[in-house]
């Protein structure tokens, strides 16, 4: 039997609703999960630019944030925003647990084995070569990544990053279809796509259903999970995507 682990889950400042399957909710995890709000890390402050997140002051709040939750107890430590795979090093730096920031992680040990790969993210013009170089993925193989966003004055994007207090679960899932659509009829050639927003979780099985991709996310990490990193489809198995 593995060892229990707890996990530290460090959220944004939201008021949002969080579907059953969003990675900044407790329950969506295989693990105990303890929690640590980074006060003013609102969405619209965090999904953007390396600069602008430097510029902002949050990343200090982000490495406290860390150190709280080892301190608690937490085993591993994961956030509620692939974004903030800008924060990786400074984070694994700061504590001496595995710290997984973002789904992003992934992309490099799926680029090896997929000439290409895709990432659905909330917003594509935000998610710049240093996301990806900061995930780890090789400047060789930048153009191999293929990016697609949802509208942005669409009801999900504007509601999460607008930190709305509704959130329609049937309109979202419309739109991360055809998003997902969009991607595909840009690329047939993709088998493999890596979820960037931990809010997109609660779609997956739509996605896959309309495209027949294999998806990645944070619960395929087995620095994160161990032995309970989920397996099913439609996800990725845990060995590809190994992280």
């Amino acid at each position: 039997m593995a060892a229990q682990r707890r996990l530290g889950l460090i959220l944004l400042d939201t008021r949002f609703p969080r579907l059953s399957g969003d990675l900044g909710r407790p329950d969506s995890y295989p693990w105990p999960v303890i929690t640590q709000v980074v006060p003013g890390a609102v969405p619209a402050q965090v999904v953007c630019s390396a600069q602008a997140l430097q510029a902002s002051g949050l990343a200090d709040r982000f490495v406290a944030a860390a150190r709280s939750l080892v301190a608690e107890g937490a085993d591993a430590i994961t956030t509620s925003c692939g974004f903030l795979v800008l924060l990786q090093a400074q984070l694994q730096a700061s504590v001496a647990v595995p710290v997984l920031s973002s789904s992003l992680l992934a992309l490099p040990a799926l680029l090896r084995r997929q000439p290409r790969v895709g990432v659905l993210t909330i917003r594509a013009d935000r998610l710049g070569p240093e996301h990806l170089l900061a995930a780890g993925v090789p400047e060789s193989r930048l153009s191999d990544v293929l990016l697609q966003d949802l509208p942005e004055d669409g009801h999900f994007v504007t509601s999460i990053l607008g930190n709305g207090v509704a959130l329609d679960e049937a309109r979202a899932r419309l739109e991360v279809v055809q998003a997902a659509q969009a991607l595909q009829a840009r690329a047939p050639d993709l088998r493999q796509v890596v979820l960037e927003c931990t809010n997109l979780p609660p779609y997956a099985q739509a996605v896959a259903d309309a495209t027949g991709w294999q998806l990645s996310t944070l619960l395929q990490s087995r620095r994160l999970l161990g032995e309970r990193a989920l397996a099913q489809a439609p996800f990725i198995n845990p060995f590809e995507a190994d992280f």
